[in-house]
């Protein structure tokens, strides 16, 4: 009887899911995206019909000249020579060159482990898993220049914490300011 109820507590602990709204179910369903854009030929229009709007997308970031400036540090360590076409020519357009920087999430936070050790503050066990996206594509006018993506395909961690004193461990916080 008692195994039966303690083998029910585990559905007791809680969960969480983090994620960017987006219409990628997937990191590789954002690289696909991305990679689809072709330098030269991809117009605004066409991002838009791939999800990539920062109008519409709670993940696109709308990127200005001085943005873009900004990411690209000029006159550092790279010549400007150096830089790849489409960055010259962005960073030679001035206020017509604009970008999106994308940035998406999905994870999860499950407790896993003895119920009453996690209800009683002594040990608590978290798997986290997902993944991380993010990308740049500048325009310049209507014209996509460049892209670059990455981030994190796969998360997987396994998180202990444990508290010796359980439920009197952080006691020292909630003591009263009178008191320290």
């Amino acid at each position: 009887m008692l195994s039966t109820l303690f083998a029910g507590c585990k559905s007791l602990l809680p969960e969480t899911s983090a994620q960017t709204q987006v219409p990628w179910e997937t990191f590789e369903q954002a690289r696909d995206a991305i990679e689809r854009i072709k330098p030269y030929e991809t117009r605004l229009e066409q991002l838009a019909a791939e999800g990539i709007d920062p109008y519409v997308n709670p993940a696109v970031t709308l990127l200005t000249y001085t943005d873009i400036v900004q990411r690209f540090a000029v006159g550092t360590a790279v010549r400007p020579e150096e830089l790849d076409r489409g960055i010259r020519e962005c960073l030679a357009a001035g206020k017509r060159c604009t970008g999106y920087a994308i940035a998406a999430r999905r994870g999860r936070r499950d407790r896993v482990g003895n119920f009453w050790l996690d209800s009683l503050n002594f040990r608590r066990e978290t798997n986290v898993s997902g993944w991380t996206f993010n990308a740049l594509v500048i325009v310049v006018d209507d014209r996509v220049v460049f892209t670059v993506f990455g981030g994190q395909p796969r998360i997987l961690e396994h998180e202990v914490i444990r508290n010796p004193l359980g439920p009197l461990q952080s006691w020292g916080e909630h003591m009263p300011s009178i008191v320290r």
